[in-house]
């Protein structure tokens, strides 16, 4: 493997540098808060696959540039797209996550200002999470009109429980880097400046590990839960799109204001529900 590799996306980039034995990943798009686009996706999936095909790398990090990991899907590409290519985007973006999962080795996500959305969801498919202080997550979907998918769902469910999940789904809300750790969703909590610092030394420390002991340790647990397969029966999708609401979500982000989403029709008389 090169031991630098950038690809140009766009305004944005993916960019691999190997130090011997960590491979750090890092998203790079600071104008847009990292936002990923459709093909930086693409470009994350490549990567994740050089990586896994090289025998050296122990231990992956995965970084945002600057003081962001990633705002997510970049919301504006989506507003030029019909709803069938923005579904398309959201199998391919799932389809980088998954290989950023299904690596052999430990990945480490650190964490710093936004990690929202597919950018948590990028996240939670690593390991190890890391958060600066000044970290905020969220998956803010139902501001948006995005149907979330059994894949997602089942990372979220795995790590804080399907009542804390459901909390966080409903509400759209955003969780402090404490509150995170506090739900189990992040390992360890430490200031901005020493956030990268000390997602390195982690990195390093499982490097120095028996490579036997720490890969069949992550199959052992990865064995524990039910198999990830076993989300995409029926041909189930990762996301999907409500045509009404999505457009108006989009658009009402984009314009910084709140979304006036479709309503249902007000209840009758025969509506209310017997005594």
């Amino acid at each position: 493997m090169d031991s630098r590799t950038e690809q140009q996306n766009n305004d944005g980039r993916i960019q691999l540098k190997d130090f011997s034995s960590i491979a750090v990943v890092t998203i790079r798009r600071p104008q847009a808060h990292n936002a990923m686009t459709s093909k930086m996706w693409l470009e994350m999936e490549k990567i994740s696959r050089r990586i896994a095909e090289n025998p050296v790398t122990k231990v992956v990090l995965l970084r945002g540039a600057f003081e962001y990991f990633t705002a997510g899907s970049d919301l504006k590409e989506f507003s030029h797209m019909p709803v069938e290519e923005v579904d398309e985007t959201f199998a391919l973006m799932e389809k980088a996550i998954s290989a950023v999962e299904r690596l052999p080795i430990p990945t480490i996500a650190c964490l710093k200002g936004a990690a929202m959305g597919a950018g948590l969801e990028l996240a939670l498919a690593c390991d190890l999470r890391v958060a600066a202080e000044n970290a905020r997550l969220g998956m803010p979907i139902a501001r948006l009109g995005i149907t979330i998918g059994i894949p997602f769902a089942r990372r979220l469910v795995d790590l804080i429980g399907p009542s804390r999940a459901k909390d966080l789904l409903l509400t759209g809300r955003h969780l402090s880097a404490q509150e995170a750790h506090d739900l189990g969703m992040v390992n360890y909590v430490t200031s901005l400046g020493k956030v990268e610092n000390f997602a390195l030394r982690l990195a390093k420390t499982i490097s120095y590990n028996s490579q036997a002991s720490v890969k069949t340790a992550k199959e052992a647990v990865a064995l524990c839960l039910p198999p990830r397969d076993a989300a995409w029966r029926d041909g189930a999708k990762p996301y999907w799109v409500d045509s009404g609401d999505f457009g108006e979500g989009v658009s009402a982000f984009i314009e910084k204001r709140v979304p006036r989403f479709k309503r249902l029709r007000r209840r009758s008389k025969q509506d209310e529900p017997v005594e």
